[in-house]
């Protein structure tokens, strides 16, 4: 399959200086992976990241919150208790 008959399946319209171009980036990726296709992995563990990190955890506790008056302390707008923001649905 060629650079047009793709660019023809993903529905785009390519010039032939992009049609070029991206013939040279597909060319120079299906090297790359040819490369690392070529390499010896026997004595390789696999593994989903090269780096292994842990999570640390924090204890998952109850703790005091906010009071409806902190919570709307530094609130642009208040209304009854709570936050007012502007309509942003209509109906129709």
């Amino acid at each position: 399959m060629n650079i047009e008959e793709t660019a023809q399946l993903a529905q785009l319209d390519l010039t032939p200086e992009e049609s070029e171009r991206l013939g040279r980036d597909l060319r120079a990726i299906l090297e790359y992976v040819g490369q690392l296709n070529r390499m010896d992995t026997a004595g390789v563990e696999p593994m989903a990241q090269a780096i292994v990190a842990a999570t640390p955890l924090r204890v998952d506790r109850a703790c005091a919150g906010f009071t409806p008056e902190q919570a709307l302390a530094n609130a642009p707008e208040a209304a009854h208790g709570m936050f007012a923001v502007p309509k942003i649905l209509e109906r129709g």
